[in-house]
């Protein structure tokens, strides 16, 4: 079908699932393979600006063949090609050319004679750039290359807004301006090497220094094994991503949080980085500290229309709904994560110093929702969606508790809301229908349900930790928490890889629809935590196992989404061309995830610790060291019997009831 008179397509964005992304913000190498080609995504990047785009390597003239392409670490990645350049050489490759790339902007180029005679080498990399930034690579608008000059022992480029550096050790030989060339003769031994190092630099920028490089480390070491082999490397690349996705703020730089993902939203993203330090906090919670520190500088003030809502930008959520607001998000996960943080063992003072921005997003959630039980989106005639009723009602719990604890006013008015939205949130967001029931994905402006199934509904599973390792109870009752969850466990739902966006009978359909099929990691990995610890276990158990195997295919490093096909024997998941990988909600909810199945509950003021671990051991015996409960190591093991046993803990922390 042709496209309506006078406009043009959308520009395709450059695919991500064939990339191997190295991050180190505000660092990312993004490489098809070893050459850096110019083209799609490739190149360089520093603070979404492209330095390099073109990096290609000929020995004696040619290119070397590829035979390996892997990352090495969330930063880094190795290639490795090999050439004959010997005339009479038989199938044998002669020469072994491997690149080690990395997001900080290095590139070491290592040639290994293979021959046991010496060889001389005349080696050229072929270098340029557009200096395009990322939004205009997206929009298929980055323009030609810019021309390079001979600069120092390498090659610079410049436009009116920026200039970019590669300096080579050792220097060339020569360096060609007009063809973008640095040339060397190398003298390899038998089995000798000869190395090159290309470093990448922003004019008027020091080195880069990743937040997450720094010395100190805001994630406790932590460490999985078990019978399963796949939870160990599956943490380590959470762990990693999370690490790599770090972010600071230029104002206050011992204040951390997370960027959304890479390459496409390597910015501050409120609600993403809100959500993955909660999941997070099993690791310590100096992420979740850095992270409301940063989010409570950008708090509107009390002269706004809006006071107390932190400001996050509008969210596409397909084609059922309008676009849903992040701020309204974040606004209501800010003080659920404090509360939580001060469970798993936020010191008292930080506590203390957050407390007023909680207060004004509570004094935000009460004076938006008015005198109705829900809250709305905040444009005129918004709908009522139903994960923003959970995330309301968990807020209103949660920051009463966190209220009645410093003996703040307001816990009695924001609980009489919530139990208020229950009773309502039970009668009109249920929808009946032949097999039980289900519920709604918001309620129109007139009150009418939205009758769809998607994955949003799991955040009425997502209740939220109280004290003495209880969770808060949910919005729906136990009937329809029991329809809820066959429905989550189901094959309209789960596509056998984890949960679908949207169901597969549900009319618009799509398995790479970001929220209209695809099945996203973090609302399943929440699927799995929130269903079993309402004792759903059957149901956690299938959706667990499917992302499991999806994560094997993706190397243990899960993006943030991929398509919603149906599991068949001997299939794969297939990638969505332009998710995040990595992703920060991706990465945290793993985390999350092997929590759960030890079911730690912290009480850090009771100085107690629950354990609640999944009874049936879907993964056998599991084991966690090196998480962090009260600021101190925690280790925990579960039995392949579903009981658990802390091997480590902080000292006078009693285990609970």
């Amino acid at each position: 079908m042709r496209p309506p008179h006078g406009s043009r397509p959308a520009p395709e964005l450059p695919p991500t699932h064939t990339a191997l992304i190295c991050v180190a913000l505000p660092g990312l190498a993004v490489s098809g393979g070893g050459q850096l080609s110019g083209r799609g995504l490739d190149g360089f990047y520093r603070a979404g600006r492209r330095l390099l785009s073109r990096c290609q390597v000929r020995v004696a003239g040619r290119e070397p063949l590829a035979v390996l392409a892997r990352m090495t670490g969330a930063d880094s990645a190795r290639f490795v090609g090999t050439l004959r350049v010997s005339p009479a050489a038989g199938p044998d490759p002669d020469v072994v050319v491997e690149r080690n790339r990395r997001a900080d902007g290095t590139e070491r180029i290592t040639l290994r004679n293979a021959t046991v005679r010496p060889l001389r080498l005349p080696v050229e990399v072929a270098l340029g750039t557009d200096l395009a930034d990322l939004g205009a690579i997206a929009a298929g608008s980055a323009g030609p290359e810019v021309p390079a000059t001979v600069h120092d022992s390498g090659l610079r480029w410049a436009t009116a807004g920026a200039a970019a550096s590669v300096i080579a050790d050792p220097p060339p030989s020569d360096a060609l301006a007009s063809a973008g060339l640095l040339r060397w003769d190398l003298e390899l031994p038998p089995g000798g090497t000869a190395a090159l190092e290309l470093r990448v630099r922003l004019e008027g920028a020091g080195p880069l220094r990743a937040a997450g490089q720094a010395t100190t480390s805001p994630f406790a070491p932590a460490r999985a094994s078990g019978d399963d082999p796949r939870v160990a490397p599956l943490l380590d690349w959470a762990v990693a991503d999370l690490q790599a996705l770090l972010l600071r703020d230029p104002a206050h730089p011992s204040d951390t949080h997370l960027a959304a993902g890479a390459p496409w939203r390597c910015g501050t993203a409120p609600a993403d980085a809100l959500a993955a330090a909660r999941m997070a906090l099993p690791l310590g919670t100096r992420l979740a500290a850095g992270t409301l520190r940063t989010l409570a500088r950008t708090q509107l003030p009390d002269r706004s229309p809006q006071a107390g809502m932190i400001p996050g930008p509008r969210r596409d959520a397909g084609p059922l709904l309008p676009p849903g607001c992040t701020g309204t998000e974040a606004t209501l996960l800010f003080p659920v994560l404090l509360a939580e943080a001060r469970r798993w063992g936020l010191p008292e003072q930080e506590t203390r110093d957050l407390l007023p921005a909680a207060e004004r997003c509570l004094t935000w959630l009460r004076t938006t929702a008015g005198d109705g039980p829900y809250l709305r989106d905040p444009q005129p005639g918004g709908p009522a969606r139903c994960e923003t009723q959970a995330h309301a009602y968990r807020a209103a719990l949660l920051g009463a508790d966190l209220l009645d604890a410093y003996d703040r006013p307001g816990s009695t008015e924001l609980r009489q809301w919530a139990q208020a939205l229950q009773a309502a949130f039970r009668a009109d967001f249920w929808v009946e229908d032949r097999g039980g029931g289900r519920p709604a994905a918001a309620l129109a402006p007139d009150g009418r349900p939205v009758p769809h199934m998607g994955s949003a509904v799991v955040h009425l599973l997502d209740t939220g930790l109280l004290g003495s390792g209880r969770l808060a109870p949910g919005l729906l009752d136990s009937v329809q928490t029991q329809h809820l969850a066959r429905l989550l466990g189901a094959p309209a739902m789960d596509a056998g890889w984890g949960l679908r966006s949207l169901g597969a009978k549900e009319a618009g359909h799509n398995p790479f629809g970001h929220r209209t099929g695809a099945v996203r990691v973090h609302d399943s990995a929440l699927a799995v935590a929130g269903l079993a610890a309402s004792g759903y276990e059957k149901e956690a158990t299938g959706l667990l196992k499917g992302l499991l195997e999806a994560a094997e295919h993706f190397g243990h490093r899960l993006p943030e989404m991929f398509a919603g096909e149906q599991r068949t024997a001997g299939s794969a998941p297939l990638p969505h061309p332009a998710a995040c990988r990595p992703a920060a909600t991706a990465a945290a909810s793993m985390i999350m995830v092997l929590a759960s199945l030890a079911g730690i509950r912290p009480d850090t003021p009771a100085r107690t610790v629950t354990l609640r671990p999944v009874r049936s051991a879907p993964l056998g015996e599991l084991g966690l060291t090196g998480l962090r409960v009260a600021g101190a190591p925690f280790a925990v093991r579960i039995s392949r019997l579903g009981l658990a046993m802390v091997e480590e803990a902080a000292d006078g922390l009693q285990l609970g009831a």
